[in-house]
Order: C-alpha cells, then structure tokens, then sequence
C-alpha cells in the first residue's frame, strides 16, 4: 500500500490519497456547496476545488490524529507541502504515526518549501517584503464576517514552521528514521514510483527520504 497524505489537488494515480481541506469536507455534502457559492461565500476558485473534489477519489485524514491503518501495513508515505503547516508538536504526530503504519524498511517521502532557496534568493534580491511573504509565516487577520466564519472553520492556512533539507533530515533522524538524506528532484529510492510526481513543485521545494529500520 502507498499513501499520499495532504494530496491538495494532486492526488497520485495509483495510490491512496488523503487530504484534510475544507473543500474535500464540503464535496461530501449535497447542495451545500452550491448554495454558498450562491450567497458569495465560495469563490470560483474554491467551487472548482470542490468540483475537483467530488470526481477524485480523495478520503478524508487528518495529520495530526491516528492514520487508520494497523501497524506495519504500509509501504511508502509520501507527504508534498504539508508539513510546513504542522506545528512542531504537531509534525512528530504525524511522523510517529507515519512511523507506525510503515513496514519495516517501507519509505517516507516528504517535499517542503525549502527555506534554504527561499535565503538565497533573499540575499540576491534585496527584497525583504518579497522574502516574508514567501515563507507565508503571516497571514492578514480575517476582518470581514465571511473571512472569520472561514477562519473558524479550517484554521489559518499559514506556515506554522519552515525548514531546509538539513533540518528536515534532523527532524527525521531523531523522530527514529533511519537512512535520511536529501534526495535531487527526479531521484527515489521507491521501488517503481509510478505516477508519483518526483519534481513536485520543484522551483521551491527540497525532497528527503527516509526508512524504517
């Protein structure tokens, strides 16, 4: 079995994708969608999210509590600009429970926005305002009634830690992987990855791999 937890609206053909957004919760109810986007609740964006929802094979996870899987089911977990919106409390959570459900030498995969690159272009450009916007560390308050009731519902949608691949890989070592280290784009250790986009989000992102011993 593989899994890809926080699929967003790239889930992975050949797999079991998981995703906790609001509009995978909303795609399971009928006519409420709908009818929000009728009262200019919804956006266009988020109605096609929602549309996108309904005809994907997405299941309903969330991160931070127990996966359902029993001990040692698991071969691969894959995780793509996920984690960086886990608290650090939060993150082992899902890393012990990552841990759990893998068999033994199955493979975590995860992909974040890499501090590091984000630096670096900091320290060429200047652009100070540029670079905080792009950690999405701050997020504006909600201010209107419609901007709070979705803040009530799903939560900021912010940055809650940041990380490069050496940090990553710490993080990794000490929650009891073993055999971590960052991975160039393209590169896996998974045997027969199939349609897993191995350069996701490539521009921003750093790739670590790591085994259960």
């Amino acid at each position: 079995m593989r899994i890809n937890i926080g699929c967003g609206q790239t889930p992975t053909v050949g797999w079991r994708n998981f995703d906790n957004s609001l509009s995978l919760w909303l795609a399971k109810i009928p006519l409420l969608p709908e009818l929000l986007k009728r009262i200019n609740f919804l956006g266009p964006q988020q109605y096609e999210n929602i549309l996108f929802a309904r005809s994907s094979n997405i299941e309903r996870l969330d991160a931070t509590r127990g996966f359902p899987f029993p001990d040692e089911t698991v071969d691969v977990v894959y995780s793509s600009h996920m984690l960086e919106h886990l608290d650090q409390s939060e993150a082992r959570i899902f890393l012990s429970e990552a841990k759990r459900i893998l068999i033994s030498g199955g493979i975590l995969r995860l992909a974040v926005p890499d501090l590091r690159k984000q630096v670096d272009r900091y320290v060429t450009s200047g652009n100070a305002d540029e670079f905080i916007a792009g950690t999405r560390m701050c997020v504006p308050r909600p201010r209107t009634i419609q901007e709070k009731i979705k803040y009530l519902l799903i939560g900021g949608r912010h940055h809650q830690w940041m990380y490069d691949g050496q940090s990553l890989c710490r993080l990794l070592q000490s929650s009891g992987f073993v055999n971590v280290q960052e991975v160039p784009p393209g590169e896996t250790r998974i045997p027969d990855p199939g349609m897993l986009n191995l350069r996701e989000r490539i521009s921003e992102s750093v790739y670590v791999e790591a085994e259960k011993a």
